[in-house]
């Protein structure tokens, strides 16, 4: 299918087909010079769509606290405490396996934890709550 996309003033010839895209041609839009409604295009729906990655889960609530986030997206290989234990600064939260690289994730502060946000084998993006601090 070719369809026709304006993005940023700028028109786009783009063609799809089975998953991929191709641009084609490139246009420069005309802007008008008095503010008006935009107008939509009318584009034709794909007979066969492309195959959809599934949605994000929603992020669970998290507790009052200081949050401790992912630096990097990976997967949990061990959680180390649990609610309502108390920690120092510098403790062993849980590991974090990214690039074949295990990467401790320490406490940045003393505290009691919150809430574990994330358990053993789950897969996390940068800036994820891992763990809750109060």
């Amino acid at each position: 299918m070719k369809y026709k996309v304006t993005l940023n003033g700028r028109t786009y010839e783009v063609e799809v087909e089975a998953g991929k895209a191709m641009l084609l041609d490139e246009y420069e839009a005309i802007v008008p010079s008095a503010p008006a409604a935009p107008v939509a295009a009318p584009v034709a729906a794909p007979v066969a769509a492309a195959p959809v990655a599934a949605p994000a889960a929603a992020p669970a609530a998290t507790a009052a606290g200081e949050t401790v986030n992912a630096p990097m997206p990976g997967t949990i290989l061990k959680v180390n405490v649990q609610n309502g234990q108390a920690v120092k600064e510098g403790d062993l939260l849980c590991v974090l396996e990214a690039m074949k690289m295990e990467n401790e994730i320490m406490a940045p502060k003393a505290g009691t934890v919150a809430q574990v946000v994330v358990s053993k084998g789950a897969s996390v993006n940068t800036g994820d709550v891992l763990v809750v601090i109060a």
